[in-house]
């Protein structure tokens, strides 16, 4: 069969396995996530019907899926509420990386791995996936909640730690000088801090500039500039996420009101295909030898991430359902702990790292949606069931209340 006939025949088998899968969930009221990376097991290496001539054009598109889910999540607030967040939540980000980093680094170790990657290894297990928290939230309804910029700022924290940490990985897997990788992360930091000045400072003038009252100039725009930034982003080692989430913030008004409207299907369709990529470079046969340690990892770094979000939700004077709400989001792992196990795959420093950090990711970017929708009240049934309800005493009404009554009763043209 002619190339281009089977492209198309693969692809659209795909949006429409994903199409159905979305109305299952949606019937169930469920995240649709946890199904779309089923179906990615399934037509990838070693799962039903893996893909040929498709796989290339679904890689691109699952890269733009991270980015437009970021550039969304960036438009929901301005560059003021960026950083005083930032100001305001950056010991949650210190804790965030005390409770959710080592116990990667300790599993390494204890693994007999070695320091490399155990720095490779705290990476994995300490950012979680602002694409799919991104998807939650929306899919969720709560990114007019209380908590969601108490989350937003720990996700900002974490990718922007990115520019620092990434250079440095990249130059121990390299084995590279002290002074090589001072010039690369000090490029990194330049551009993180260009993008974010840019973003605060004149995004006002940006969002002039990409506004417009015809939607089809507006959606190029906004979706050029957004993917022109996230490239030039990730050419300096920042990454490209990070970017697009400041294009995002620094739009505002009716620039940010259109293009959030106009970029939305879009939004939905790219991340479906995002997370279908990821399930596709999963061999379920490389799975089970590494399950018990991935298991045990995800059990530890998922109770860590709650603590973290109740902690730093707690600081902000948000009540306790929320505090339980912005722990439960942060579960999740996603596109960056892949990608840093990926570096450390093609350097060949442990063969078992990327079976192990794959098995690790697929259980909590799989569990993350779940704990985000019910850890609020599964933790409110426990302190139920442990402090349950004493007797009510009796009541006995004031003159006021009693006063009240009758002149309510008076109102309403009854005798007192």
């Amino acid at each position: 069969m002619h190339s281009s006939a089977m492209f198309l025949i693969e692809f659209g088998a795909i949006i429409l396995a994903l199409g159905l899968l979305g109305r299952f969930a949606g019937r169930f009221q469920f995240s649709p996530i946890p199904l779309y990376l089923l179906a990615g097991l399934a037509f990838g290496e070693g799962g039903l019907l893996p893909l040929g001539t498709s796989e290339e054009f679904v890689a691109i598109g699952a890269e733009i899926g991270v980015i437009l889910l970021l550039l969304m999540l960036g438009l929901e607030y301005t560059a003021t509420d960026l950083v005083s967040n930032l100001k305001t939540q950056y010991k949650a980000g210190v804790v965030d990386a005390a409770l959710n980093a080592l116990p990667g680094a300790a599993m390494a170790l204890l693994l007999g791995w070695g320091p490399v990657a155990a720095v490779v290894l705290a990476g994995v297990t300490w950012i979680s996936s602002s694409g799919v928290i991104a998807k939650v939230l929306g899919d969720l309804g709560r990114l007019g909640n209380r908590e969601t910029p108490v989350i937003l700022s720990i996700l900002v924290l974490e990718d922007l730690s990115m520019a620092v940490y990434l250079p440095i990985v990249t130059a121990l897997l390299a084995g590279t000088g002290l002074a090589a990788g001072s010039v690369t992360l000090a490029i990194a930091l330049a551009a993180a801090g260009l993008v974010l000045f840019v973003a605060v400072r004149y995004g006002r003038i940006i969002s002039r500039f990409v506004s417009s009252d015809d939607p089809e100039k507006l959606l190029l725009v906004v979706l050029g500039l957004t993917l022109l930034v996230a490239g030039l982003a990730q050419q300096l080692q920042v990454s490209a996420a990070v970017g697009a989430f400041l294009v995002g913030i620094a739009l505002s008004g009716e620039a940010a009101e259109g293009a959030h409207g106009l970029l939305s299907p879009l939004r939905d369709l790219f991340a479906a295909v995002f997370f279908v990529f990821f399930g596709l470079h999963t061999d379920p046969a490389s799975i089970p030898p590494v399950l018990l340690p991935a298991l045990a990892l995800a059990a530890v770094t998922a109770c860590t991430k709650i603590a973290t979000g109740y902690w730093a939700a707690g600081r902000a004077g948000i009540s306790a359902k929320g505090r339980w709400r912005a722990g439960g989001t942060l579960v999740a792992r996603g596109e960056f702990s892949i990608v840093i196990a990926g570096l450390a795959v093609t350097s060949g420093i442990e063969p078992s790292l990327g079976p192990l950090a794959t098995a690790y990711v697929l259980i909590l970017v799989v569990l993350g949606p779940l704990t985000a929708r019910y850890t609020e009240p599964a933790a409110g049934w426990i302190i139920h069931r442990r402090n349950p309800p004493g007797p009510q005493p009796a009541t006995v009404p004031s003159v006021e209340g009693a006063l009240e009554t009758v002149q309510d009763a008076r109102h309403a043209g009854r005798p007192e």
